[in-house]
């Protein structure tokens, strides 16, 4: 495998004078002058791209478009604008080499115990096994801590550098990106509502008040964001929780990092809308084979009391073949109404209220349709599929008021408009090169979608499907209306049952799950930051605020930032969020959270401040979209180059000290290895037989997943659970919940006496070694021996056995932290089923790409170029 060795500078420049409404200005990221990487200035093959217009899930800052509702003026303007200590003994005592290099990166400064860890120079080549045996926490911003315990949760919001460094030029010297990573409508069991007649926020920049503000007294403070000093309003000098006046920076908002308010009616435009609930439906010949219909309505039976709501929540469904049928659930009427339109060129559309019900008034008949809609279609012959007019007709019902449309797909859509041609070819799955047709082949499903978001309706796609049906295209429904895309390839509710057991959990979170409508979502920081790309599910609306039709707690979103002036007069920088929606029950709320970080100076410390998870996931949004604006090689190219860039950066300014190996801090130790996983990542990867629509959507998710599923999906996580102990277990509610080691992602770590759980995020694979302990298999698995377990088995047994229920306790342990729950396989050894697993040993050597050691040296040849 070669890589070509285009130099990536993330120098990122940002000018108000190329705002358009029409595109995109592309703007070229400058060539490092080194004079090691001259040859590179030739070749812009591998520099990261700024975004064009053709893709707003990531888009630079650079454009306006208008739209129908602006809440840009609602919300409030933005501002504008084993270690290295033995390989060295030989060379110098280890404290002489931390002396040496701390010196030549600009001094350790006095830093903590823990910094100066983190700064440890390790040589990948020589110290093998990296990997902690524990989930390693986010690094700690170096801050007070009074500030420290008011700042926000890393599973909120992670920057990767905890330390800021002071200027762009210090950025670039470090050669590290730096970005934000963003879970900004997570589940919370804690948040602080604030009702309040007032909403403090600064009168520049409209920042809201926050645990970094500075009070000048009881009667001014001074914003973090714009330094402007404000007024304290009379308000809040009382504060609700103590009861007390004259304490202002006691008040909740001062007292948290995230916090939501119960915005007044200045924040709406319009009254809040109620929860509106649309079901697309496929009832094609393919989509009645597959059993998904059957699955879904009694998904929807089960679920129909919990959809989030109130009295005003309405609910509709269509379903479409070669037609397209609504139906009348209106109150009154002894059994639905099936209305059918056959002219999908202009779809009519019956009377709204007919078809858009009040749940309450109407839960009945909803039942009733439920109950019949799976058998309805048992007999059809209809095998085309008239998805764009299904869609068309889907907007103008959800236009007066909003909402969200749930779409499931079986197959190519193939009549009307939006119509999409098969474009995979198989033989070329395996291909080396290019991969073709990551983009759509319309631009139908966009333009609806841009539709869709102006009139405040998300859209989201459940594709299950046994064939190709070019999900690249499909997907842009979603991608620019806030929605969120789920696949199931293969799926089948008798012969695929792990899919069909995750679409069934899947439909369950999906229907109960929190939402918010016509939201909007604005990012603010420090004076002298920019923000320069946003990477997820939305439309945007100017230069810092995204429109969410749909907002729901399972989605994530990544920021590139630039700095584009000194930072030299704050010893701090701050980001802050502020999502304004409707919730469920009519209320405007805005959730806020408020990110602090140190401003440092001395390349050391953005080197000890580096968060190598937040980089990594960072980089695989920028990857996805040059693999979509130039070609996948571009974009596997540039990866590697964000590793050599940064290790020649740490080694060129550490040049006191030239040991031989693979020199980096502690802090990026694990860069390489991470790279090296999205490199053999379904979305990233070549060489290997991956069908398009699941590549497209390994894309999606690393776009639009929270950056812990991100993780998971990247670089697994694998244990060995069949000698799982008491030694250092959990003790939770009554439950004792093992805690074995980490593992490697090599064959290495396996062994046939042994069984080991894989967890990739969506899917957990346990694979059972031929000579795999008996009494595991019968405790835990409920089968006497190795020889009769089946090949296809899909869950663990609930058995009244110690095993079963420590493995259990483990697993469900596991899945606590997630929403999704991911499908399960039990792989034996000898079943041709194992290849899924195996491909997941990212550290293993395969016929296309590096293994792990093979990866280090190559980097390091990259750097001696």
């Amino acid at each position: 495998v070669s890589f070509s060795r285009a130099f990536e500078s993330y120098n990122f420049k940002h000018s108000s004078a190329r705002f358009s409404t029409c595109a995109l200005s592309v703007r070229p990221f400058s060539v490092s002058s080194h004079p090691k990487h001259a040859h590179r200035a030739a070749s812009e093959s591998a520099q990261w791209p700024i975004y064009t217009s053709g893709d707003s899930s990531s888009t630079t800052t650079g454009s306006a478009s208008p739209v129908p509702n602006s809440y840009e003026s609602v919300e409030g303007g933005g501002y504008s604008g084993t270690s290295l200590q033995a390989s060295l003994r030989h060379l110098h005592p280890y404290s002489q080499v931390l002396t040496l290099l701390s010196s030549a990166l600009g001094g350790l400064g006095g830093v903590s115990e823990l910094e100066a860890e983190t700064l440890r120079p390790v040589n990948l080549l020589q110290e093998r096994n990296i990997l902690p045996p524990k989930h390693a926490p986010p690094p700690e911003p170096n801050l007070s801590n009074d500030l420290r315990k008011v700042n926000c949760s890393p599973d909120t919001f992670r920057c990767t550098l905890t330390n800021i460094p002071q200027t762009q030029a210090l950025l670039n010297k470090a050669r590290l990106p730096l970005g934000l990573l963003l879970h900004p409508f997570r589940d919370l069991t804690q948040l602080p509502v604030i009702t309040s007649n007032t909403i403090v926020r600064c009168r520049s920049c409209r920042t809201y008040i926050n645990p970094f503000v500075s009070f000048l007294d009881q009667r001014r403070w001074k914003c973090n964001l714009c330094y402007r000093v404000n007024d304290v309003p009379d308000e809040f000098m009382y504060n609700p929780v103590t009861r007390s006046y004259g304490e202002p920076h006691k008040r909740p908002e001062v007292q948290n990092s995230t916090v939501e308010f119960i915005a007044s009616s200045d924040y709406m435009l319009r009254p809040p809308q109620p929860a509106v609930y649309l079901f697309v439906l496929d009832v094609s010949h393919n989509a009645v084979e597959s059993g998904y219909l059957n699955v879904f309505c009694q998904s929807l039976l089960d679920n129909l009391e919990k959809l989030p709501g109130d009295t005003r929540t309405r609910i509709g469904f269509v379903t479409f073949d070669s037609t397209v049928h609504f139906y009348n659930l209106q109150e009154g009427l002894s059994q639905p109404q099936m209305l059918l339109v056959s002219d999908i060129d202009d779809v009519f559309i019956p009377t709204h209220d007919n078809l858009l019900v009040n749940l309450k008034e109407s839960k009945e008949l909803v039942k009733d349709l439920l109950n019949a809609l799976p058998g309805m279609f048992t007999h059809t012959r209809e095998t085309q599929s008239a998805l764009g007019p299904a869609l068309q007709a889907a907007y103008k019902l959800m236009c007066p008021t909003g909402g969200r449309v749930s779409v499931f797909q079986t197959q190519l859509p193939t009549l009307g408009a939006g119509l999409l041609q098969s474009r995979e070819d198989p033989n070329l799955r395996s291909s080396t090169k290019n991969v073709q047709h990551l983009g759509p082949a319309t631009d139908f499903y966009k333009k609806l979608a841009l539709d869709c978001s102006g009139q405040q309706i998300g859209v989201d796609l459940f594709l299950l499907s046994s064939q190709y049906s070019d999900l690249a295209s499909l997907a842009c429904v979603s991608k620019y209306s806030a929605g969120s895309v789920f696949y199931y390839p293969s799926f089948h509710h008798v012969h695929n049952t792990a899919q069909s057991q995750k679409f069934q959990k899947d439909l369950q979170r999906y229907l109960t799950r929190k939402i918010g409508f016509e939201a909007v979502m604005r990012i603010r920081c420090t004076k002298g930051l920019s923000i320069h790309t946003f990477h997820g599910n939305f439309f945007v609306r100017s230069t810092d605020l995204l429109s969410l039709a749909n907002v729901n707690p399972d989605s994530g979103f990544a920021v590139q930032m630039s700095i584009e002036e000194s930072l030299a007069d704050t010893s701090l920088a701050c980001f802050q969020a502020a999502l304004l929606y409707t919730s469920s029950k009519g209320k405007r709320r805005i959730r806020v959270h408020t990110l602090c970080l140190p401003v440092v100076s001395q390349l050391s410390e953005v080197f000890a401040g580096a968060d190598i998870q937040a980089i990594t996931c960072l980089l695989a949004n920028m990857a996805i979209d040059r693999s979509i604006s130039s070609s996948l090689s571009d974009a596997r190219d540039a990866l590697v180059n964000a590793v050599v860039d940064c290790l020649t950066a740490y080694r060129a300014n550490g040049s006191n000290i030239q040991p031989s190996g693979l020199i980096t801090p502690a802090a990026l130790r694990l860069f390489p290895l991470y790279v090296l996983a999205l490199l053999k990542q379904k979305a990233l990867r070549t060489g290997t037989s991956t069908r398009l629509d699941e590549r497209v959507f390994s894309m999606c998710e690393l776009k639009s997943q929270p950056l812990l599923q991100i993780m998971r999906m990247a670089h697994p996580d694998l244990y060995r659970i069949d000698n799982m102990t008491e030694q250092a277990a959990l003790h939770l509610n009554d439950s004792v919940i093992p805690q074995p080691p980490l593992l490697q992602l090599t064959a290495e770590k396996l062994t046939r006496e042994g069984a080991f759980l894989m967890d990739c995020g969506s899917v957990m694979f346990l694979w059972v070694g031929k000579c795999c302990n008996e009494t595991f298999i019968r405790d835990v698995l409920g089968y006497p021996n190795y020889a009769s377990l089946p090949s296809n088995m899909t869950e663990i047994p609930e058995l009244q056995t110690m095993y079963s229920e420590r493995t259990r306790a483990f697993i469900s342990w596991l899945l606590e932290s997630r929403t999704f729950h991911p499908a399960f396989h039990v792989i034996k050894d000898d079943t041709s089923a194992k290849t899924s697993f195996f491909q997941h040993l990212v550290e293993d050597r395969t016929e296309s790409a590096f293994s792990y050691y093979e990866f280090l040296l190559h980097i390091q040849q990259q750097m001696s170029k």
